[in-house]
């Protein structure tokens, strides 16, 4: 294990991976996309520089979609794990779901992004920043 990294993988361990710290950004995101991709009410990123992601193995296994004109989803075939999100607004980062990365990563959560657009039934008790509007990342 390599100091100043963390690691993650799949459900079924079929793709693992390594980020190198720090990280760049963490938010929870409300997108109405992330909510459907991953079934649940919001889903937590961490953004991190693509010099400091390494995939270890399972690159076979990873299954990409195109899920907006800019964004492309990665999960697993096998297990249907959501993994990562690529857009081309933000060429050099890559973002990976916080829940795959086994221990702690260099930040917490810092925003909700998105948030003018999250389900109606999800209500958060943080002090965490409410960002939305058009680009999902605007003061509310």
């Amino acid at each position: 294990m390599e100091t100043g990294a963390v690691y993650g993988a799949c459900l079924c361990g079929a793709v693992r991976f390594r980020i190198r710290l720090p990280t760049e950004f963490c938010a929870h995101c409300h997108c109405s996309l992330c909510r459907r991709a991953h079934g649940a009410g919001y889903v937590t990123w961490v953004v991190v520089s693509k010099e400091y992601f390494a995939l270890l193995n399972g690159g076979d296994s990873l299954v990409r979609y195109r899920s907006s004109d800019h964004g492309t989803r990665s999960f697993c075939a096998t297990c249907g794990s959501t993994l990562f999100f690529e857009s081309t607004h933000r060429p050099d980062t890559i973002d990976v779901v916080l829940a795959n990365i086994a221990g702690e990563i260099d930040r917490a959560p810092q925003a909700h992004v998105f948030y003018s657009d999250r389900a109606a039934w999800v209500h958060v008790a943080d002090d965490l920043p409410r960002l939305g509007g058009d680009s999902g990342f605007e003061p509310l």
